[in-house]
């Protein structure tokens, strides 16, 4: 089983911009992804690729802000989150599976957070 270790989040206003980062602990040939989890509120889905960086699913509220991406050779995938909106604030879960869409996650990292203030 692969370890995912997430970093990037923090503290940005309405507007602003982040990149999270995963890094897995070994090559992994899985899918990986983004979901986030508000205080209150279930895990929802964020965005995934697939290994090969060809196929990527979004959540719709992502609304064209967010990218995913990966970079195989640093075993890491990037989100770059843009026009972040308070509702974005959540902790923010890397996740590794078999399927692109993420329907089955077999990893998950401990989290980083996200607050956007307004």
């Amino acid at each position: 089983q692969v370890q995912l270790v997430e970093s990037g989040g923090g503290l940005v206003q309405t507007g602003g911009s982040l990149r999270l980062s995963c890094t897995a602990s070994h090559r992994t040939y899985r899918a990986m992804g983004w979901f986030r989890q508000a205080p209150g509120k279930e895990r929802e889905f964020v965005a995934a690729v697939n290994w090969s960086n060809t196929t990527t699913y979004y959540a719709d509220f992502v609304k064209d802000r967010f990218t995913i991406s990966r970079d195989n050779a640093k075993n890491t995938v990037y989100l770059e989150m843009n026009s972040l909106e308070p509702e974005d604030t959540a902790r923010y879960y890397c996740a590794a599976g078999a399927n692109t869409d993420l329907r089955a996650v077999d990893s998950w990292g401990q989290g980083t957070q996200v607050t956007v203030s307004s």
